[in-house]
C-alpha cells in the first residue's frame, strides 16, 4: 500500500491541533496510509509549549516534534518538514501537509488522498467554496492570486491559498530549494509545478473558518507583497519603460512640429528603442532571472514587430479620435494601443523568449 508523510506547521497553536490528531487516531482506515506525523512548532512562545508536551503523550508512535527556536514563517516551517522527510522518511508516494488550526479536517485529507491515490504524481489540492461567510481577507486575497496564477502560468486555480495538500514526493527536493519563507513559499509550490511536470489537481473540501479566520497568522501587507512579488517586478519593469517611451515620443513630436504618419513611425521608433533596452536588461535579468536561449535575438524580433505595429495602430487610432493640433491626441492612442501590446508581449515573452527549461524530477 501506498503510504504519505503528514507535516502540520504549528504557531501558537491551541487545543484543536490536539483534537485533530486525536481525529486521526479514531480514524483506522486512513491511518493505514499514513507513515509518519510531522508537526514543526514554528517558534511558538512558552504559554503554547504545553500544547506539543501533550501531543507527546498521546498514542501515536509515528509523531514527531520539530522545533524552530524563533518564528520563521509557514515556508520556513515546511521546508523543515520537508527535510526531515527526506533524510529519514524518503520512501512514500507523498507527503500531505495540513494547518493546525482545525480549518482541515481528517474527513479532508481522506478525500484528497484518494485523489492522490490515483494520480500519485500530481500535486492535489484542497479547495474550498467562497461563500459570503468566508471572511472578506480571504475571499479577496484568495480572488487576485487566482488570477496571477491564470495569468503566469495558464492554469485555473480557484484556491490558491489553501494549506491542504498532497505533494509528490518528487517534488520535494525543489521545493526545499525554493526561496521564501512564508506564505508566498505555498503560492510559488503552484507558480513552478508546470516547470517540474507536475498538474496541480483540485478536490473540493468544506469551508471551515472559525472566529473569523483570526487564528491566521498572515501578515496581509507584508505577506500580499511577498506573494505578488513577481507580478510586481514586471509591472515595475513595464511601467518605467512605459515612462521613458511615452515621454521621448511626446519630446519627439514636439521637435518635429507635427503628427502626420511619418513623424509618428520616427517618434515610434526613437522613443522604443531606448525603452525596449531598458525593457529588455530588467526582464532578462530580474523578472525572468535570466531563463530563456537566444533571449537576446528572440526579443529583437519582437522589438521589431511591436515597434512598427504601434506605430501604425497609433497612427490609426489618431485618425479616428477627434482632431487636435497639438501631440495630446496621438500620445493617447499610443498609450491605448501600447497597453494593448503590454498584454501581448508579456505573454511572448514568458512563453517563448525567456521560457524557462523544464525541470524533469523522479
Amino acid at each position: 500500500m501506498e503510504q504519505i508523510n503528514v507535516i502540520i506547521p504549528a504557531l501558537n497553536p491551541d487545543k484543536k491541533l490536539i483534537a485533530l490528531i486525536r481525529d486521526f487516531i479514531d480514524a483506522p482506515e486512513l491511518m493505514q496510509k499514513i507513515r509518519a506525523f510531522i508537526i514543526v512548532d514554528d517558534g511558538s512562545d512558552s504559554d503554547h509549549q504545553p500544547i506539543f508536551t501533550q501531543l507527546e503523550q498521546l498514542p501515536l508512535n509515528n509523531l514527531t516534534i520539530l522545533h524552530h527556536t524563533h518564528n520563521r514563517g509557514k515556508g520556513a516551517a515546511l521546508k523543515t518538514g520537508f527535510q526531515y522527510v527526506e533524510a529519514h522518511l524518503p520512501t512514500v508516494s507523498g507527503v500531505a501537509t495540513m494547518d493546525s488550526d482545525g480549518q482541515h479536517t481528517v474527513a479532508a485529507l481522506a478525500s484528497c488522498v484518494a485523489t492522490f491515490s490515483r494520480q500519485p504524481q500530481q500535486l492535489v489540492i484542497g479547495v474550498r467554496h467562497f461563500t459570503n461567510a468566508v471572511p472578506f481577507r480571504s475571499q479577496f486575497g484568495n480572488l487576485l492570486t487566482s488570477g496571477l496564477v491564470r495569468l503566469l502560468t495558464h492554469q485555473n486555480i480557484s484556491d490558491t491559498q489553501t494549506g491542504l495538500r498532497v505533494i509528490p514526493i518528487r517534488y520535494i527536493p525543489a521545493l526545499i530549494r525554493f526561496p521564501g519563507d512564508r506564505f508566498e513559499f505555498e503560492f510559488d509550490m503552484l507558480l513552478q509545478a508546470k516547470k517540474y511536470q507536475i498538474k496541480v489537481i483540485e478536490q473540493p473540501i468544506p469551508t471551515i473558518y472559525l472566529d473569523g479566520n483570526s487564528s491566521s497568522h498572515f501578515r496581509v501587507i507584508r505577506d500580499s507583497i511577498a506573494i505578488y512579488a513577481r507580478f510586481f517586478k514586471f509591472a515595475a519593469s513595464g511601467l518605467i519603460s512605459f515612462v521613458v517611451d511615452i515621454s521621448l515620443f511626446y519630446l519627439t513630436l514636439f521637435i518635429l512640429g507635427n503628427h502626420v504618419l511619418n513623424s509618428i513611425l520616427i517618434a515610434t521608433i526613437a522613443s522604443r528603442v531606448l525603452s525596449s533596452i531598458i525593457n529588455y536588461a530588467i526582464n532578462h535579468r530580474v523578472v525572468f532571472e535570466h531563463a530563456g536561449q537566444q533571449t537576446l535575438l528572440k526579443y529583437a524580433g519582437l522589438f521589431i514587430v511591436q515597434m512598427l505595429a504601434s506605430g501604425f495602430l497609433t497612427n490609426a487610432l489618431t485618425a479616428v479620435l477627434p482632431a487636435s493640433s497639438g501631440q495630446i491626441v496621438p500620445t493617447i492612442a499610443k498609450m491605448l494601443v501600447d497597453f494593448m501590446l503590454f498584454i501581448i508581449s508579456y505573454q511572448i515573452q514568458r512563453d517563448f523568449i525567456f521560457k524557462e527549461r523544464t525541470q524533469h524530477v523522479q
